[in-house]
């Protein structure tokens, strides 16, 4: 019996053996948030969080679903990460209505022109001044973390597909819709901002280590990573919940 097979035995020395191998594994993942969060939030709670999510995937992993465990653990401390940030809500209101209003701007342009929305189109719509938007944006990094929650496609749909449970037929589908229209979103970005999101989810740079990719500064890096899921929420706007 493998290692893995061996969290179906239910014992917790075993358990507890292999969450020591992945305890790496949650600091990797809260450092790698915390590049795009405010001074507030404490890599030591996204620790905790994490471990608790460790913990949890260590309970439940079925070998026989498919996925490997680090797989599901890393969307399990992941998911346990971000509820601890929504739980503390550290975004301000102004934050998160700013952010939906440049969201409205984009989709409305790009609607309009039948192309990418550029960064001096969006401030004259929203009639701020160029430096005003980028500072917008920045602020808004940190939030954007969690803006495919809006989506209804937070971490818990996407760790669903390794649950016990099998979707619905309809839920089945409409995932697999979200995802095709995702890839298509992502794939149509303006070049910069594509190859800040590969960096950053495909290859798990940190904003400063991009930066020095780009050769532009970690703040600038937050701009085009928070303009990219600004675009993707406007143009993925239908998928919002409620």
């Amino acid at each position: 019996m493998s290692a893995l097979a061996m969290y179906n035995t239910s014992k917790p020395d075993k358990r507890e053996e292999i969450v020591n191998q992945h305890a790496p594994l949650v600091k990797r993942i809260a450092y790698h948030l915390m590049s795009r969060l405010p001074p507030c939030v404490q890599a030591d709670d996204l620790i905790q969080a994490g471990m608790m999510g460790l913990l949890e995937a260590a309970r439940n992993y079925d070998a026989t679903q498919g996925a490997s465990f680090e797989t599901y653990a890393g969307i399990r401390i992941r998911g346990a990460m971000l509820d601890e940030i929504r739980k503390n809500d550290w975004a301000p209101r102004s934050v998160h209505r700013k952010a939906r209003k440049v969201a409205e701007a984009v989709r409305k342009i790009e609607n309009i022109m039948g192309r990418d929305a550029r960064d001096s189109e969006v401030a004259q719509a929203l009639e701020i001044s160029l430096d005003e938007y980028h500072q917008m944006l920045q602020d808004a990094s940190g939030y954007l973390v969690l803006s495919f929650e809006d989506m209804g496609m937070d971490d818990e749909a996407v760790a669903a597909q390794f649950a016990d449970r099998a979707p619905g037929v309809l839920e089945g589908l409409q995932r697999e819709d979200f995802k095709k229209n995702l890839r298509e979103a992502v794939a149509g970005l303006p070049e910069r901002e594509r190859l800040v999101m590969a960096l950053y989810y495909d290859e798990e740079l940190n904003l400063r280590e991009i930066g020095a990719v780009l050769g532009v500064s970690e703040s600038r890096v937050s701009q085009i990573h928070s303009q990219a899921l600004i675009r993707l929420q406007a143009r993925l706007s239908q998928w919002r919940s409620g």
